[in-house]
């Protein structure tokens, strides 16, 4: 909205196209959508995804045909509008195509996975942030004053609108209703708003958090990068963060154990332990208690060496798997169970890796024939990895002598 922003020229001129307003709630996204429309002077069409259905939407684009031939504009402001099927969101296209109506669709989830991509070719995606903490208090300081009609003479801290915006996570409906309900909880006589009050009409802070929702998966990528990224605090607050919301613990021990595997692997191989025998006691002591034995697991496994050597040498393995899936298996690595295996070879040039004084058998091939030796896994030089990528550079030394 800031001076020479897209949106700001756009109804500056007077205009206004399709587009989707993207964001948490309690960020104003239907309040921005409306005063658009009264901006550029378009009648409003409010739609509920949750309630209507094609009869709604045909509904309002016969009202928007109509304002059509008096040269009126309509705005037909669909509400979590990720909660239409893919037929619901296709009935639009036409009439966004041919500019019967200006569509204005409101989401909290990620546009690119909940809309279809017809429909987002023809709408341009707006962002709105979490409302700030200092915006919250503007918000608050205008809610004192309409509320001043119905309870005069009342004082609040500076201390207590702040708890009020705190416990608000950046919704500003939410601000605006816990200080609503603050105040009608005050007692006749009284006229003093305290942290005690506030506290007892927000019982406890919800956050935002849906745990089938952008949020859900934002807080657990945060989660996963920091405990990657070797920040054992970081990965703390992610995991207290989304704990305290209501997010499963078990999907918290899965993710860990496999972090364990992708992002340490052989760096560190106790950490796989670490996180199993976490899911474990997680299993048999439920919460709270369990909740210290992922505590415990995500600040050994941000501690942790990192390797992800492993997690990409089987991505290059099954592409080779996938590429050649009818290889067949080299006659000597066969087992010869039968005198006719025997008779066709099998097994035969086989050397017994245990026969040799390293345990290794120097240029033996066991892979396909239509592959022949690959090399997928590259270890790196942290950790354990460091020995293990030692001994390969050995064992491929010795291959070396051999031929």
């Amino acid at each position: 909205m800031g001076q020479g922003k897209p949106l700001k020229q756009l109804l500056e001129a007077g205009k206004i196209h399709s587009l989707v307003l993207w964001g948490p709630s309690g960020t104003g996204k239907t309040t921005l959508a409306r005063l658009m429309a009264g901006y550029v002077d378009a009648d409003w069409i409010p739609v509920s995804a949750v309630q209507s259905g094609i009869k709604d939407i045909r509904e309002a684009v016969s009202v928007a045909h109509d304002n059509r031939a008096l040269s009126r504009k309509t705005v037909v402001f669909v509400d979590e509008v990720h909660r239409f099927n893919k037929a619901q969101q296709d009935a639009f296209l036409p009439y966004i195509e041919d500019a019967t109506i200006i569509f204005i669709g409101a989401t909290t989830e990620n546009p690119s996975f909940e809309l279809n991509s017809a429909l987002l070719s023809r709408c341009r995606v707006f962002i709105l942030k979490p409302i700030t903490h200092e915006d919250l208090l503007t918000l608050i300081d205008r809610g004192l004053t309409d509320l001043d009609r119905r309870y005069p003479d009342l004082t609040v801290a500076d201390k207590v609108k702040a708890l009020i915006a705190d416990l608000a996570d950046g919704d500003a409906r939410r601000a605006l209703n816990l200080l609503e309900i603050s105040i009608d909880s005050l007692a006749a006589d009284d006229r003093e708003l305290t942290d005690y009050h506030v506290l007892q009409a927000a019982g406890s802070k919800l956050q935002s958090y849906d745990k089938g929702g952008d949020q859900f998966y934002q807080q657990i990528s945060a989660f996963h990068k920091s405990v990657r990224g070797s920040d054992p605090d970081a990965s703390l607050y992610w995991m207290a963060r989304m704990i305290s919301a209501g997010c499963d613990p078990f999907y918290i021990a899965r993710r860990l154990t496999v972090i364990a595997s992708e992002d340490i692997g052989n760096a560190d191989p106790r950490a796989l332990t670490v996180a199993v025998d976490a899911w474990e006691a997680l299993r048999r002591l439920g919460q709270p208690e369990g909740e210290l034995a992922l505590a415990q697991a995500t600040t050994y496994l941000a501690s942790a060496p990192k390797s992800n050597a492993s997690y990409k040498a089987y991505k290059l393995a099954k592409d080779d798997a996938r590429r050649t899936p009818v290889a067949q298996v080299p006659v000597h690595l066969r087992n010869a169970t039968t005198s006719l295996q025997k008779n066709l070879g099998y097994k035969q040039d086989y050397h017994y890796a245990h026969d040799d004084p390293q345990g290794y058998s120097p240029g033996q091939n066991y892979f396909p024939d239509e592959l022949s030796k690959q090399q997928y896994y590259y270890p790196v030089n942290r950790g354990l990895e460091s020995k293990i990528r030692q001994r390969l550079d050995y064992l491929k030394q010795l291959d070396q002598e051999k031929t």
